[in-house]
Order: C-alpha cells, then sequence, then structure tokens
C-alpha cells in the first residue's frame, strides 16, 4: 500500500482535491468571494502540478541537473506527497478562514511566489524558451493571486499588519517543504543558495 501511494501520489492528490471542490460546490451553498478565490486556486494547483510534473513536466528534472542528483523515478513520484500535504493546508485553512485576511494573504503570498519562481527559473536554468514547466499555470496563479489581494485592499477586509505578516507567515512554511523535498533527494537545504548561485554564473 505505501508502494502504490508513493508511486500514485499525485494521481491520489487529483483525486481527493477534485472530490473536495466538487463536495463543496454541492454541499456549500452561496460562496464568498474570498472562497471563490481559493476554490479557483485550488483547481490551479492540480493543475499546476500536472504541468509541472508530467505534460509537459520535467522542472525536477532541471532542478535535479542544476543540483546533480538523479533520484530515480520512484523518490521523484514520492516528493509529490509532501507537495500534497502542503497544498492541502493551504488550500483548506484559507478556505475555513476566508474572512482573516492574514491567512487569506498567506494564500495570495504562495500564488506570487509561484509566478516569480518560475519566471526566475528562465534565467537560473538557462531555458531555449521564456518557459519552464509549470510556469503557464504559475503565472495564472500569480494573477489570481494578485487579484485577491486587490479585491482583500479594495474591501478593507485586513489591517496593514495583515499585508505584512501574512507573506511572513508563508515563507517559513514554504522552507519546510523545500527542505523535506531536499532531504529526500540527498541534498542539505542549506546548500541551495550555493548551488542557485553558481547556477546563475554559469555562462
Amino acid at each position: 500500500m505505501t508502494k502504490f501511494i508513493k508511486h500514485y501520489a499525485l494521481e491520489i492528490y487529483t483525486v481527493i482535491t477534485m472530490l473536495l471542490i466538487v463536495l463543496v460546490a454541492i454541499c456549500m451553498g452561496e460562496l464568498s468571494v474570498v472562497q471563490k478565490f481559493v476554490v479557483f486556486l485550488t483547481f490551479l494547483f492540480i493543475l499546476h502540478e500536472w504541468e509541472e510534473g508530467h505534460y509537459p513536466g520535467g522542472f525536477l528534472d532541471l532542478i535535479s541537473e542544476m543540483t546533480q542528483t538523479h533520484p530515480d523515478d520512484e523518490t521523484k513520484r514520492a516528493s509529490r506527497l509532501a507537495t500534497s500535504v502542503f497544498l492541502w493546508v493551504f488550500s483548506i485553512v484559507p478556505f475555513f478562514y476566508h474572512d482573516c485576511a492574514l491567512v487569506v494573504m498567506t494564500l495570495a503570498t504562495f500564488g506570487i511566489f509561484e509566478g516569480m519562481v518560475h519566471m526566475l527559473g528562465v534565467r537560473i536554468f538557462r531555458t531555449k524558451k521564456f518557459y519552464t514547466p509549470g510556469m503557464v499555470t504559475a503565472e495564472i496563479e500569480l494573477v489570481t493571486s494578485i487579484l485577491l489581494i486587490v479585491y482583500l485592499a479594495v474591501n478593507q477586509m485586513g489591517s496593514w499588519y495583515d499585508y505584512v505578516f501574512g507573506p511572513i507567515i508563508y515563507f517559513p512554511c514554504f522552507m519546510c517543504l523545500q527542505k523535506t523535498l531536499t532531504m529526500m533527494v540527498g541534498i542539505h537545504y542549506s546548500d541551495m543558495p550555493k548551488l542557485i548561485k553558481a547556477q546563475l554564473k554559469k555562462k
């Protein structure tokens, strides 16, 4: 069973998340505007994982090439387990705490950061085209997240500290995920800045 879950981690994440979206649509009645944003972003997360990992896929291969590590297919697939938990947390918590701007801002920061990372990836990995696997959905996440922040601001749904501390809360969560993923492929997370710096210096 464990091997099955590891092998089909992305598929399991997709099925469970889609079931949750359908359940929300059937049982929750009228949603707030923020909840609708969250549901849409949750759907984008599914599309992003598939674009990044399967169609066309290859983002993990770019990371592997940069770090000079070559994890086997099982490790790559198993890494989706940690990612799935992260995405569920960043989908479910903002949905139920949609009236808390601080929580919603962590989600919006995630969407914006995803878009920025994939654009920066073009420079880091020196791709032939202005594209990295997952970039299309990542940029849609970025635009959606900006619109979400605009909605919060226009409707005065948060205070200044929500817009400041929301992003601050997000980054330790992201670092925990990245540390878990780097440990799975056998490299130290503290080495990542050095690896990225070395990659940027390549001609």
